[in-house]
C-alpha cells in the first residue's frame, strides 16, 4: 500500500552519519561494520532502496542545524550562521539526489498530484524518486525573518520551532518557558508564508503560546502520547485535544523510549521491554479514542533519527516493514478506508487543503 512518512532525518544521516543512502540498508550496515563513534553503527533501518521497497513514495524530511549557547551541553553549532551553513550542506545533498532522479521535491499541489500519479501506475517502484516535503527541525538555523523567505524560496514547506532543550525562538523538549516576541514573530511570517507548523518538540509552554498566536496549518509529525509514556516529549491528552480542533494529523514515531514507558538508555532492548509495531498502534488507538475517529493519526517513524534497530520495534527490521501494518490495523477492526487514512490518506487530505 502506498504510505507516506512524515519524517525521516535523511540528510543527517547523510552528512552526519556519512551513510550512502542510495545503497541497500545491509550495504550501508555492513560499511560501519566495527565502527563505534555513535551506538547506533551498523543498525540502519532506512535508505532509498528500502523506501522503494515499502512502498514509501512520499515523505517528509529534514534539515536540522541547532544552536547552542554558552553553557548549553547539547550538541550544536556556536552561531546561528553556522547552523544555517550546516542546513545548506543539507539541502545540497537533497538537491544531488534529485540530480541523479533519486528523489523528487514536492512544494505544491500540482507536484504532490504528479507525484501520486507517477506512483499510481502498476511500473516497478524500483526505479521511481520518492517524494520529498522539505521541513525544519527546529529554528535555530533562520539567521533572521529574512532567511525564512529563502527557505521557502528552496521549498521549506513545514517548520518546527524547537527541537531538543532551549532554542532562539522556542522552548523544545526537557526546557521549559515560552516562545517570546522572537518566536511569535517567526509564526507571523510563517503564516504569512503557508509553511506548516510542526508542533512536535515543543514543550509545554511554547506548545500553547504557539497555537494561540498561529492561526496557519499545524501538524505534529511525530509525537506519541503521554497517557502511555510519561514525558513532556509526548503530547498530555489535552494537547492531543487541541490539535485535533485544529484539524491537525499525528504522526506516530516509532524510537522505543516513546513507545514503551521505563526505557533506560544503554539497558532496555525492544525484546525486554516488549516493544513491537503493536506499540505505535497503542498511541494512535489512543489518540483515535480521543478524536472519535480515525482522522487524525498517521506514520512519522523518525527511524534512524539518531537511533536504530538497538532503539526500534523489535519486528522491523527496515523501513520497509511498515507495510505490516495494514494488516496489523485489519486486526483491531480498523475498516480499509481508516487503513487507507493511517498509511497515507490523511496527510494527503492535509497537504491538499493547505495548498489548495
Amino acid at each position: 500500500m502506498f504510505t507516506v512518512d512524515a519524517h525521516l532525518d535523511l540528510s543527517m544521516n547523510a552528512l552526519e552519519w556519512n551513510r550512502d543512502l542510495t545503497q541497500t540498508v545491509e550495504a550501508i550496515n555492513s560499511r560501519e561494520d566495527g565502527l563505534d563513534d555513535k551506538p547506533d553503527r551498523g543498525k540502519s533501518t532506512v535508505s532509498l532502496p528500502a523506501l522503494r521497497e515499502g512502498n514509501i513514495g512520499l515523505v517528509v524530511a529534514t534539515q536540522i542545524g541547532r544552536y547552542v549557547a554558552p553553557g548549553n551541553t547539547l550538541p550544536g553549532w556556536h552561531s546561528p550562521a553556522q547552523a544555517w551553513a550546516q542546513t545548506q550542506g543539507q539541502l545540497a545533498w537533497y538537491k544531488a539526489m534529485e540530480d541523479a532522479g533519486e528523489m523528487v521535491q514536492v512544494r505544491d499541489l500540482v507536484g504532490l498530484e504528479a507525484h501520486l500519479q507517477l506512483w499510481s501506475d502498476d511500473a516497478s517502484t524500483n526505479d521511481k524518486p520518492i517524494g520529498y516535503i522539505l521541513s525544519l527541525e527546529g529554528a535555530d538555523s533562520i539567521v533572521n525573518l529574512s532567511y525564512l523567505e529563502k527557505a521557502y524560496g528552496y521549498g521549506l514547506r513545514a517548520l518546527g520551532p524547537a527541537h531538543y532543550g532551549p532554542g532562539r525562538y522556542a522552548q523544545g523538549t526537557d526546557a521549559t518557558g515560552f516562545m517570546g516576541k522572537n518566536g511569535q514573530e517567526l509564526l507571523k511570517e510563517m503564516e504569512r508564508l503557508n509553511i506548516i507548523l510542526d508542533a512536535t518538540h515543543l514543550c509545554d509552554d511554547s506548545f500553547w503560546e504557539a497555537l494561540d498566536h498561529f492561526n496557519g496549518a499545524v501538524w505534529a509529525s511525530h509525537n506519541n502520547c503521554r497517557a502511555l509514556v510519561d514525558h513532556n516529549r509526548q503530547f498530555s491528552d489535552e494537547q492531543i485535544k487541541a490539535l485535533i480542533e485544529r484539524g491537525a494529523v499525528i504522526g506516530g514515531a516509532l524510537d522505543a523510549w516513546m513507545m514503551v514507558p521505563g526505557w533506560v538508555r544503554g539497558e532496555s532492548t525492544p525484546l525486554s521491554t516488549g516493544c513491537n509495531l503493536e506499540k505505535m498502534l497503542d498511541h494512535l488507538d489512543h489518540i483515535c479514542q480521543l478524536a472519535g475517529n480515525a482522522d487524525h493519526i498517521g506514520i512519522g517513524t523518525d527511524l534512524d533519527g539518531a537511533f536504530g534497530k538497538e532503539q526500534c520495534p523489535y519486528d522491523l527490521e527496515t523501513i520497509a516493514d511498515l507495510q505490516k501494518l495494514p494488516d496489523m490495523l485489519a486486526k483491531r477492526g480498523y475498516t480499509k478506508e481508516d487503513i487507507n487514512k493511517v498509511m497515507h490518506g490523511n496527510w494527503l487530505r492535509f497537504l491538499r487543503n493547505v495548498w489548495s
